[in-house]
């Protein structure tokens, strides 16, 4: 497989002092390492009969939207609050530089529904734990994660439980 890590740009102080921002613009805008990170993604959990993807505001939606296109599933978004326009639950979460809210849409998919969540980067955990929660409320049964990146030293995975989470870069 691919070094992925080689298309990911550190950007130090981003965007507050004393952040490293994980900048994938360049992998996006590869498309053969593009492609490669989708299929690589998908090859994990093709047998896991997924229904639907949900993908994390707002780079989480980028991969989450090309995996379940590959995978011929449903995508659904996490989007931050105030950005969904039917009714939605809500979970907060404290991230790197702050407080924030995600919300999901109350009939997102149908209880007892395969869900997979992508995102981008698994840092410190907050965003990925408050998604966890959005689908564990609408009874989603939770068969994965994947993640083009996890920051291992900052142990955002203790925050998520037990389950399987699936990264193409380690660091």
């Amino acid at each position: 497989m691919r070094d992925f890590s080689e298309y990911i740009r550190d950007l130090p102080d981003f965007p507050d002092a004393g952040i490293l921002f994980k900048d994938i613009t360049p992998l996006l805008g590869n498309k053969t390492a593009f492609h490669e990170a989708v299929e690589a993604l998908a090859s994990r959990f093709e047998s896991k009969a997924i229904d639907v993807v949900v993908g994390i505001d707002a780079r989480g939606f980028i991969l989450a939207a090309a995996l379940a296109y590959r995978l011929r599933t449903a995508f659904v978004p996490i989007r931050k609050r105030g950005k969904l326009p039917y009714a939605t639950y809500e979970a907060t979460y404290e991230l790197e530089y702050g407080m924030d809210i995600l919300t999901i849409h109350q009939d997102a998919f149908s209880k007892q529904s395969r869900v997979l969540i992508c995102d981008d980067v698994l840092a410190t955990g907050g965003t990925l734990a408050a998604s966890v929660e959005l689908v564990e409320r609408l009874e989603g049964e939770l068969v994965g994660i994947a993640l083009l990146a996890e920051l291992t030293e900052l142990e955002g995975r203790e925050k998520i439980g037990d389950y399987e989470i699936f990264s193409l870069i380690e660091s």
